[in-house]
């Protein structure tokens, strides 16, 4: 396994999350993987981490989805990984004490280099989805909360996320939801940040 910080656009490192990069093993029948494994993710993120779900999404080309994240207590840490298409994955740092606050990183996941990410508590987390379908499976380390849940609106001008160009063309594919997050500065305002 290989691990890296993750840098924003300033190229400053957003502590906290982490890209995993497993250690593939082929042979002509194919290949293994371990897609998770609690000793060493433990060491990586230098602490125990206890998730109680998995999920999985199928979005068609052009989905985006988030920017989602829970408050407190219900906040949740996802480890993220695509198991077929590929997807621009996208965290905004919401931790008001933080050198990053308010900044944001995206990495391409894929199923060919099987890579995964690690995104702590206090970040809020969307996706793109860049192939025709794309299946994305997440751990997550605490349940849905639906009177915590929260939503930013993808394009909010203050946080300037550089989607892929398309989606300034195209209008990306949102639910309900998403169509109505809220700015981060509506949400700073009432609060509703770690």
């Amino acid at each position: 396994m290989h691990v890296n910080k993750l840098r924003n656009k300033n190229n400053k490192i957003i502590e906290g999350p982490l890209e995993i990069i497993p250690q593939l093993f082929t042979d002509d029948r194919g290949y293994f993987y371990e897609t998770w494994n609690a000793r060493d993710f433990g060491t990586y993120v230098n602490r125990d981490v206890t998730f109680v779900q998995d999920n999985q999404s199928l979005s068609k080309k052009g989905t985006l989805r988030g920017l989602h994240y829970q408050l407190n207590p219900m906040a949740q840490g996802k480890l993220v990984r695509v198991s077929q298409g590929m997807v621009l994955d996208v965290i905004v740092d919401l931790r008001q004490n933080s050198e990053t606050f308010s900044s944001w990183t995206s990495l391409t996941l894929n199923c060919k280099e099987k890579n995964l990410v690690w995104i702590p508590k206090g970040f809020a987390h969307g996706f793109l989805t860049l192939t025709e379908e794309a299946i994305v499976d997440y751990k997550v380390t605490n349940f849905w909360n639906k009177a915590l849940d929260r939503t930013i609106i993808w394009n909010d001008s203050s946080i300037s996320i550089e989607w892929p160009l398309e989606t300034s063309l195209i209008k990306p594919n949102l639910s309900l939801k998403d169509k109505n997050g809220l700015t981060l500065n509506s949400l700073y305002e009432m609060g509703e940040l770690f």
